[in-house]
Order: structure tokens, then C-alpha cells, then sequence
């Protein structure tokens, strides 16, 4: 609503300037008219021939120059063009003299009276003079112009640029998230295919708990943001998933702790790591242990963990492409507010990551 208000705005200043313009040249004449004799002041000169050249030249010439010589000549930059047409208008304007045809009538009233010839300059030089003001100003309106459109395509190029940037960020973003949910999908289905299998009576339970990951994934993950506590609700599904088909054999750690309330996430930014653990720091054939640690509080959100490396290194390079992808969309929706340390040490894999409110 202010932008069209300020428009209006703009539209009255615009017709006060152009009526008070109008006015000025409408009154100018009886500003000399009162200097003269007591005979002259009765002299009206609205209903003389001369008073109307002199302000519709004058009028005219603005106008004409402002809105149409500028516009056709200086802007498209036919300058010779310009400089001769000026140079012919002011040679019209001091051949036709406006004034001096007003107060050639006063003289014809005064009859007689002797004219001083400083008088007769006088005129000249406020033919001249109102000339070269009113050309003034027509440069003046429309360098004024042409900044305020210059600024307009300005504003207008920098807020394309940054629609471009956002809707370039929002692809990317699909395009990872596109990439991340068919490989936590085909790991997981292939969990379930392994229970089946063994005709485990845990089943059953983990078709459920797949069914609550995929709601969050096809309803949860395309937003933005997301509450931290449906991340971490996923997260022990998963992890639950996973305990039943790894046995009693491994050790998982998993511990929350602080204020999640009220805390958001961006979807799926831990569960790259957490699949990580299960995918290569656990086995079906012997022990392992693995930790997942998450602390929130008002200022940020820790997430810690590590598993043993269980796995030839073919298979850690081909995880890299979902941490490739994590990394990714860490700068993209955490700039500058996310600090991530990985560590890939004395077989233990390591990832300490901060992200700031």
C-alpha cells in the first residue's frame, strides 16, 4: 500500500510544480507594471495580443524543450543536432523579445514620456535571463529523471539478481535433497528385505517405523525449516530400525540433551551422517560400537558422532558423495552460522558439527 500512496504523492508535487510554473509566467508582467507611473498600474494587460506571445513562448518553449528537444536530441546523443535548434530558439526569443512587446503597449499609454534607454536593456536581459533559466531547469527535471529511472532499472537489476540467486539456491537444494532421499530409501529397504529374509517377527514393527520416515520424507523434508524434535523423532526411528536388524551384538549411544523446544532444523542435514554410522561403522559379524550425541541449547545446536571404520576404502569414497551433498547444503542454508569438523583418525570417524540460531 505506500508504494502506490508515495506515487500519489510524486503525481501532486508534480501538479503543484507545473501550476505554480503556469502562475509564475501568468503574474510575472504585473511586477514591472507596478514600478511604473500611476497612469500604467491601471494597464491590464491580460487583454493584449503581446501578453499572450509572451507567455505562450515561454510556456511553450519549456515544454517543448523538456519534454520533447532533451528527450529526442541530448538523450539519444545527437548533440549538433541540439546545440543548433537551442541555438535557433534563442535567436527567435531575442528577435521576438516577449517582454519588451508587453511594454511596448505601457509606452503606448505613457505616450510621450521619454524612455530611458537602461530600461529598454533591462528588458532584453530579462528576456535573456528568463531563457536561460527556464532552460536550466528543463535539464534539471529531466537529469533528475533520467537518475531516478537509473536507480529504478538499479534496484530493479539487483532484486532480479537476487530472485535468481534464491530461485538457483532453491534448485540446488531440491536437486540435493532429490539425491539424498532415494539412497536413505534404498538403504533402509534393503534393512527391511534382510529382516524379511530371516522372516524376523520384528518385521512387521519396522514396516511401521519406515512408514513414519516416510512421511517425513515426503512430507517434512520439502520445507525449509523443520521442528529439531520431528529430525529427532526420525533419527530414533531409524536408529530403532537399525538395532533390530544389527542384533544385541553392537552398542549404539544415543543421547539428546537440552532445549529442543521451540528449536528448527533444516531437514535431513544429520541423518547423512547418522546413515554414514550404520552404513560403515557396523557389522552383522561382530561388535562395534557407535556414539550419536545432540545438545540444543538458546544459542545453538552440537551434534557429535563416531563409529569405527569397518569398511574397505571403495566403499568410504562412495559416502562421500552424501557428505559431498551435506556440505553443500550446509553453505547454502547455514552461510557463515555452521562450523564442521570431520576426522578420520586411528580408525575412528569423527564428525563434531555447530549450528548457530
Amino acid at each position: 500500500m505506500r508504494k502506490p500512496r508515495f506515487s500519489n504523492i510524486i503525481r501532486i508535487f508534480k501538479l503543484l510544480g507545473h501550476s505554480g510554473l503556469v502562475l509564475f509566467f501568468l503574474v510575472l508582467p504585473w511586477a514591472f507594471i507596478n514600478q511604473t507611473p500611476n497612469p500604467v498600474k491601471t494597464f491590464n494587460p491580460i487583454f493584449t495580443l503581446n501578453y499572450w506571445i509572451y507567455f505562450l513562448s515561454f510556456i511553450g518553449y519549456f515544454y517543448s524543450f523538456t519534454y520533447y528537444l532533451i528527450p529526442r536530441y541530448l538523450l539519444t546523443k545527437k548533440y549538433w543536432k541540439f546545440v543548433g535548434i537551442l541555438l535557433l530558439i534563442f535567436i527567435f526569443f531575442s528577435l521576438l523579445k516577449p517582454f519588451e512587446r508587453i511594454f511596448d503597449d505601457i509606452l503606448e499609454i505613457m505616450r510621450g514620456r521619454p524612455v530611458k534607454p537602461y530600461d529598454l536593456f533591462l528588458i532584453d536581459f530579462l528576456t535573456n535571463f528568463v531563457f536561460i533559466m527556464l532552460t536550466a531547469l528543463g535539464l534539471s527535471i529531466q537529469v533528475v529523471k533520467q537518475w531516478r529511472q537509473s536507480e529504478r532499472r538499479t534496484l530493479q537489476a539487483e532484486t532480479e539478481k537476487a530472485q535468481a540467486v534464491v530461485e538457483k539456491k532453491t534448485a540446488e537444494l531440491s536437486f540435493l535433497k532429490a539425491q539424498i532421499n532415494p539412497h536413505f530409501l534404498f538403504n533402509t529397504l534393503n534393512n527391511l528385505y534382510s529382516l524379511a529374509i530371516r522372516q524376523s517377527p520384528h518385521t512387521a514393527p519396522s514396516i511401521m517405523k519406515l512408514s513414519n520416515i516416510m512421511r517425513y520424507l515426503t512430507e517434512d523434508v520439502t520445507k525449509e525449516f523443520i521442528p529439531l524434535k520431528r529430525e529427532l523423532e526420525c533419527i530414533q526411528d531409524y536408529i530403532n530400525l537399525q538395532s533390530l536388524r544389527l542384533g544385541e551384538n553392537n552398542v549404539i549411544d544415543f543421547e539428546v540433551t537440552g532445549k529442543t523446544d521451540n528449536k528448527k532444523i533444516a531437514p535431513l542435514i544429520l541423518m547423512t551422517f547418522i546413515e554414514n554410522v550404520f552404513k560403515y561403522g557396523i557389522t552383522t559379524e561382530g561388535q562395534a560400537a557407535i556414539t550419536i550425541k545432540l545438545f540444543s541449547d538458546k544459542q545453538q545446536i552440537t551434534f557429535f558422532c563416531q563409529n569405527s571404520i569397518l569398511v574397505t576404502t571403495d566403499n568410504l569414497e562412495s559416502s562421500g558423495i552424501g557428505l559431498k551433498n551435506t556440505l553443500h547444503r550446509l553453505e547454502l542454508i547455514y552461510p557463515n552460522k555452521h562450523i564442521l569438523d570431520i576426522k578420520n583418525d586411528n580408525g575412528l570417524f569423527t564428525v563434531n558439527l555447530v549450528l548457530q540460531n
